[in-house]
């Protein structure tokens, strides 16, 4: 335990250690946190762990029963509404709450000046990248301690190591992300065999080829299994419905929560999915994934797990249907 810590706990030895984890965005970043969590509850077994995360990545950090509270922040809805009186209203009930514990440590794994702000507003001990491992180096100046961490790692390495530097305890833990799926009654569907097809992204460069995502959901009904697709705004259920359409025994999935779809992942026997969040929340549950990658590169921000995980493809080279296909019969055996 570090020095700090270990004077704080002095103090007052009877009253359980507090952190407040500061990782707020997006998706499959705070999906990379999520052993920190498991980490520290390892190495600290009377610890009470807090999280602050955008308000809609709120329930994510609920699956962890060793999270204790979320601390909602709606910075992205805030900006677009900073001319508001209710936006300011909120933003002082924020500050207030995010205020109003004392913390042994804040720690900020994500590096970037909107995050180190929020670090700043806590009370306690605060813990972040130095300038040179920091995805924004100004971030560093908010924090009472900093570590350097290597960059080229993958995020939940960076994660890890840097939570393990600032409580000192060791980086060789087993991974473990530590959610688990919320039991829901998905009555809209009946069959447990089930692959789950991730077609949408949050950018249209990193869309896989309609064409091909046909012909995946045929090859896995040709499989006697389920094709499944899960649709967010207008535009990914109709791209969702045009797929479908063209594969009988293919399913839409209604509007689903971010728990609900977790709970769907947790059912499906494979998860094939373009560079997406959720494609990362099916290697946390420990579902064989494939992912696919058309404009970005997976080396440092892939699907990463202990289960079966796949990364195809890189920026201007994606994947193809045969290659596709090939690693799915692997991880269907």
């Amino acid at each position: 335990m570090g020095v700090h810590l270990l004077a704080a706990r002095l103090t007052d030895p009877d009253r359980p250690m507090r952190i407040l984890l500061v990782k707020t965005s997006s998706l499959g970043d705070v999906i990379h946190n999520l052993p920190v969590v498991s980490d520290l509850r390892r190495i600290f077994s009377d610890v009470r762990i807090d999280w602050c995360v955008e308000e809609s990545f709120a329930d994510l950090p609920r699956l962890h029963p060793a999270v204790d509270q979320v601390v909602p922040v709606a910075l992205r809805r805030w900006r677009r509404k900073l001319g508001r009186l209710t936006t300011w209203r909120e933003i002082g009930a924020f500050r207030r709450r995010i205020s109003a514990e004392r913390y042994d440590v804040v720690l900020d794994t994500q590096g970037l000046l909107k995050s180190a702000l929020i670090t700043r507003l806590a009370r306690g001990r605060r813990c972040g990248y130095a300038a040179e491992a920091a995805r924004e180096p100004l971030a560093a100046r908010f924090y009472d301690s900093t570590f350097v961490i290597p960059r080229p790692v993958h995020a939940v390495q960076r994660n890890r190591w840097l939570a393990a530097a600032a409580f000192d305890y060791p980086i060789d833990l087993p991974l473990d992300y530590g959610i688990v799926a919320p039991e829901i009654d998905i009555a809209w569907l009946a069959d447990d065999r089930l692959v789950v097809l991730l077609t949408a992204t949050s950018r249209d460069d990193k869309l896989w080829d309609e064409r091909l995502w046909c012909g995946v959901a045929r090859a896995m009904c040709e499989r006697g299994l389920t094709p499944v697709l899960p649709a967010g705004n207008a535009s990914e259920r109709q791209r969702s419905e045009r797929i479908a359409a063209t594969v009988a025994g293919a399913v839409v999935a209604p509007p689903l929560s971010l728990p609900q779809v977790a709970a769907l992942i947790a059912r499906a026997r494979l998860t094939i999915g373009v560079d997406t969040g959720l494609a990362h929340l099916a290697a946390a549950l420990g579902v064989p994934v494939i992912a696919l990658y058309v404009a970005t590169d997976p080396a440092l921000t892939g699907v990463y797990g202990s289960g079966f995980v796949r990364n195809l493809g890189r920026s201007g080279a994606p994947p193809t249907l045969a290659e596709v296909l090939a690693v799915a019969d692997l991880a269907l055996r």
